[in-house]
């Protein structure tokens, strides 16, 4: 059976979106965030303190962009994943990583020194520095969403989920209002799935937290 340790708007949001869009059976663990911190015992399960944690058999996983790979692929999900000899493979795979490593990677610095410190340690030079950075790293997402509906072969896959994440954080933190128009319009098309409406609201109750939004002007 699939475990999934999860904290209300956090990227394990992507791994729960991917299993209800594959229907897949799972037992689901919501946590306080930040889990490290307000749920201790956690840490005998995951040293990290991190989620998402993803637990199947034997196997073990804590990155959200390789949970979603593993899943597809060990489970057979191909309506979601494209096949190593697909001619866009290289390009899924290049979307499914930069989602973090480009663009979540300035959203955790704008989270952490805009609510996350301690007033006395929150940085608003950095907050905006690195919002800015997000906001110029969507310029090959903007450019190649002005004639594409998805991100490859033209259907909605894992790729779509976890950048689709990354544009939903960016909302949450108030800078969608500088998306480009199609990348708006890419953004509320996966908003609208069955599968993101059914998710998007798991834990929240118990999260200990609200993303609040910044300013950059």
């Amino acid at each position: 059976m699939i475990e999934l340790w999860h904290c209300h708007n956090t990227r394990s949001l992507r791994v729960l979106w991917a299993l209800k869009e594959m229907q897949l059976e799972y037992t689901l663990h919501t946590l306080p965030f930040p889990p490290r911190f307000l749920d201790k015992a956690y840490l005998q399960t995951n040293p990290l303190g991190t989620v998402p944690f993803l637990k199947d058999g034997a196997t073990t996983l804590t990155e959200s962009s390789a949970i979603l790979l593993y899943l597809v692929e060990r489970y057979s999900q191909t309506q979601l994943s494209l096949p190593a000899t697909h001619p866009e493979y290289g390009a899924y795979l290049n979307w499914l990583f930069s989602s973090d490593a480009t663009l979540t990677f300035p959203q955790t610095l704008v989270l952490r020194y805009s609510q996350f410190e301690k007033p006395e340690r929150q940085q608003p030079q950095v907050v905006k520095d690195y919002a800015i950075w997000y906001l110029a790293r969507l310029k090959r997402l903007n450019i190649h969403l002005e004639n594409h509906h998805y991100l490859v072969d033209n259907r909605f896959t894992i790729a779509d989920i976890s950048v689709g994440y990354a544009l939903y954080l960016g909302e949450l933190l108030g800078l969608a209002k500088h998306y480009q128009p199609q990348t708006q319009a890419y953004l509320q098309r996966l908003k609208s799935r069955e599968g993101f409406i059914a998710v998007k609201d798991i834990g929240e109750k118990n999260s200990h937290y609200s993303i609040k939004p910044i300013d950059i002007t």
